[in-house]
């Protein structure tokens, strides 16, 4: 499948809402998938919707506040891109490595560059891409 055909497809339903105590958990949980993928601060910031320095300092103390739809929404797409890659490589180091590996399907960039792009329909996008390459549809 094209990364093309994906970005050019209907967006999913809108998530069920996510309670305050998920959205923590979200939270805990993004700041070591983070370390996991090898993803810098900068990174961080980018792909949590522009979240300043100060607070993903804060996150990564454990302290991670208000949570809002967007930033719950995003959250919630890594999740899905970390479990996609869970059900795809056996081995969670190589499903790791793969978020910055170039791909053919992404016209040679990683799924991490296009995630940089800022917008949450980029991450949905990667995730929609790795259920379909699994056969989640």
């Amino acid at each position: 499948m094209q990364f093309q055909h994906v970005l050019a497809t209907p967006a999913r339903a809108a998530n069920p809402t996510i309670s305050d105590d998920e959205a923590g958990a979200l939270a805990r949980t993004t700041v070591n998938l983070f370390k996991a993928w090898g993803v810098t601060d900068a990174e961080a910031c980018t792909l949590l919707g522009g979240m300043s320095a100060r607070t993903w300092a804060r996150w990564k103390d454990g302290a991670h506040g208000r949570i809002d739809r967007d930033l719950r929404t995003r959250m919630a797409h890594l999740m899905g891109i970390h479990k996609g890659l869970r059900y795809l490589f056996k081995d969670a180091g190589r499903g790791y490595a793969w978020v910055r590996k170039s791909n053919r399907a992404f016209g040679g960039q990683s799924a991490l560059q296009l995630m940089l792009r800022g917008e949450i329909s980029d991450i949905s996008a990667i995730r929609e891409w790795l259920d379909a390459e699994r056969g989640a549809w």
